[in-house]
């Protein structure tokens, strides 16, 4: 059997360049400090050498991958995928990679940490619901800083940021009732999740404030999923024994589509005329032609930057500080899914 060819290494493309070995390792670190005919020279040499860097070998000595753990909750809602795709860009254009994980809707996330730990990685995010203090700790005891993203977790000390749920729950609810409505429903997520949470409460706030009764506002899970949304419209609506509300809030946009195919292909109802429809993210699949759906955009590419600059990638000698909660304000798109005016004052 033929013997493998030996790679080649940082120090053979040092030899035919002519400098050091730590001038190539600097070359093909983002942001270091080489001077640009230097850089040439290694990448001229790694190019005719076919030379690859290891940066797993690197990362033995500078105790350093340039890896980041992204765990994600819940990818039956494209908003996560988007997500996932954000920080990916944002990463790589630092010269770092995502590491993915994946949890179960609803599930907690510790296993997914136990399995975070078996890597060498330079901090976490965390965009699952369920988390317990004690595996904060874990981390932050190991020097890996995890910084949760679009929740938080109430009376823990985890560093977070997240769209401003409630705002925005209260700003959907007065998009409402400015184009008339006077009866409302809503397609709720996970109960457990603070994202839902606040949503709901904020939503139901503005509504109790114009007079609206707690008790007349039905509600379903629909389990922050397309079919869940599609399940709890059903449930809310199939059988046609109870009046129908004027208005519905679906708390993610993938479940209000669900919703809206439901109350347009089987129930034969017209949006809005019949009734209006509504749901939170801003994900673009929302905005396409058939659906046109309203709702409010959360600012996915501020909110990357905000958490990475917790993170403080580029200063790891540094803890990150703990206890930052930063909400940050969505915004309204009005589309086709609710009549009437298209600026709120």
């Amino acid at each position: 059997m033929k013997r493998p060819k030996s790679r080649v290494t940082s120090f053979d493309v040092a030899a035919l360049a002519r400098v050091s070995q730590s001038a190539v390792s600097r070359a093909f670190t983002p942001g270091s400090s080489i001077a640009e005919e230097t850089k040439s020279k290694v990448i001229e040499a790694a190019r005719k050498l076919n030379y690859v860097p290891n940066f797993i070998a690197s990362s033995l000595t500078t105790k350093r991958s340039n890896i980041i753990a992204l765990i994600l909750g819940n990818l039956a809602n494209p908003f996560y995928v988007h997500v996932l795709d954000a920080f990916s860009r944002r990463l790589q254009e630092q010269g770092r990679q995502v590491l993915t994980f994946t949890v179960e809707p609803g599930a907690e996330s510790d296993d997914a940490i136990m399995r975070v730990l078996r890597y060498q990685v330079d901090g976490v995010i965390l965009t699952a619901a369920q988390l317990s203090t004690r595996m904060i700790g874990i981390c932050h005891d190991r020097g890996i800083p995890i910084v949760l993203f679009n929740r938080y977790i109430p009376g823990s000390d985890a560093s977070g940021v997240r769209c401003d749920n409630s705002a925005g729950g209260r700003l959907m609810a007065e998009a409402f009732l400015r184009a008339g409505a006077k009866s409302f429903a809503m397609i709720t997520g996970d109960p457990r999740g603070t994202t839902s949470q606040d949503r709901v409460r904020g939503f139901v706030e503005r509504l109790l404030e114009a007079g609206v009764r707690r008790g007349d506002i039905e509600e379903a899970s629909g389990h922050s999923s397309y079919d869940g949304g599609v399940e709890a419209a059903l449930r809310l609506f199939g059988d046609g024994s109870k009046p129908r509300p004027d208005a519905l809030f679906g708390i993610n946009d993938i479940m209000a589509m669900g919703a809206m195919d439901v109350l347009r292909h089987r129930l034969g109802l017209r949006i809005p005329e019949d009734m209006m429809l509504a749901g939170f993210d801003g994900i673009p699949e929302a905005g396409r032609l058939p659906y046109q759906l309203t709702s409010v955009s959360q600012p996915i590419d501020l909110m990357v930057d905000e958490t990475l600059a917790i993170l403080h990638l580029d200063e790891p000698p540094r803890p990150i500080e703990r206890g930052i909660d930063r909400p940050i304000c969505g915004s309204l798109i009005w589309r086709a899914t609710i009549p009437g005016p298209r600026v709120l004052e």
